[in-house]
């Protein structure tokens, strides 16, 4: 569905492309905001402990777990549905202000009709993300 999206963009004229990317930005993820936008649409105790234990299970460097305390699992099957969760607040943003855009966890293209506007968009969403406390 996305790939289709974004075929109808550039044949509508969008042929710029700002491609954000999001990758180190779930390394720093807070697991407590997390939790708390998980928590406003899942009501299971039970599933919001497993979602906790799975942030913190850890990660194995060099032959020893090391715990987490920030940051969400990539390539988990949790990750996708982890990234959506976290970015619903940029896909609203994106939204309001009218842009053509298509996002899978952490892979964001807004799709442009110019340079000028391709740079200026990547600016101002760039500063969406830095200054958007929630998203972290």
């Amino acid at each position: 569905m996305a790939v289709g999206r974004c075929q109808r963009y550039c044949d509508r004229g969008y042929r710029w492309v700002v491609d954000v990317d999001l990758e180190k930005f779930f390394d720093r993820v807070n697991h407590d905001i997390l939790m708390s936008k998980i928590a406003r649409q899942v009501k299971d105790k039970r599933l919001l402990g497993v979602i906790r234990r799975y942030l913190q299970a850890g990660v194995l460097e060099g032959g020893t777990v090391c715990p987490t305390d920030k940051g969400t699992p990539q390539g988990g099957p949790l990750s996708p549905l982890l990234f959506n969760i976290m970015l619903d607040e940029l896909d609203k943003e994106l939204e309001h202000r009218g842009h053509k855009f298509a996002r899978y966890a952490d892979d964001c293209n807004i799709y442009v009709a110019s340079r000028r506007a391709g740079r200026r968009v990547l600016a101002s969403i760039s500063s969406f993300v830095a200054g958007a406390t929630t998203l972290r």
